[in-house]
Parts: structure tokens; C-alpha cells; sequence
């Protein structure tokens, strides 16, 4: 057990604070779409920020932006506090 724990440890050293934001990002996108192969996530890192850009079929664009841009608000605002809490500034757009 302690190899596979030092393992885990090395791990999460080279992952960078916008990965843990990009794979929530991911997890709740590829929920909403009927297409999850089409989805992916162009990640683009500065000092102290990080944008995401979701990728996606159009259909899937207006299930992902969702009525009144609600849905799109909603994964904004989980993102920003997942990033607060690792300590970035994340801001999500999505590219249909």
C-alpha cells in the first residue's frame, strides 16, 4: 500500500490546478450532451488564471448554454469556486 500512496503523491504534484477545474468541467458537459465523443476541453493556463473552452456539437451547444444561459452561469460558478479553492482564477466559454 505505501508504493502505490508515494505513487498517487507524485502524481498530483505534476497536475496542475486548472486540470482538477477542466476534469469537473468535463464530468458535468459530458452529462448534458447526447454526443460526448464531440466534447473536449481547450485548456490555456496564465499567471494565476486559466480560461477553459468547451468544444461541442451544435445541437449540444443550447443543452449546454441552456435557457437564458442559466446552465453555462451554473458551471461557471462551480468552476470559479473549484478554482478559488485550488487557487486560480478559472473562466469558462463554450465554443459550439
Amino acid at each position: 500500500m505505501e508504493a502505490e500512496k508515494g505513487t498517487l503523491a507524485t502524481v498530483d504534484e505534476t497536475e496542475l490546478p486548472s486540470d482538477r477545474v477542466a476534469d469537473l468541467v468535463e464530468y458535468i458537459v459530458c452529462g448534458l450532451v447526447d454526443d460526448e465523443d464531440s466534447v473536449s476541453l481547450d485548456v490555456t493556463d496564465s499567471e494565476g488564471s486559466s480560461l477553459i473552452e468547451v468544444s461541442c456539437s451544435e445541437e449540444d451547444a443550447g443543452r449546454v448554454i441552456g435557457r437564458k444561459g442559466r446552465t453555462i452561469k451554473a458551471i461557471r460558478t462551480l468552476a470559479r469556486a473549484l478554482g478559488q479553492r485550488v487557487g486560480t482564477s478559472v473562466e469558462v466559454e463554450v465554443v459550439g
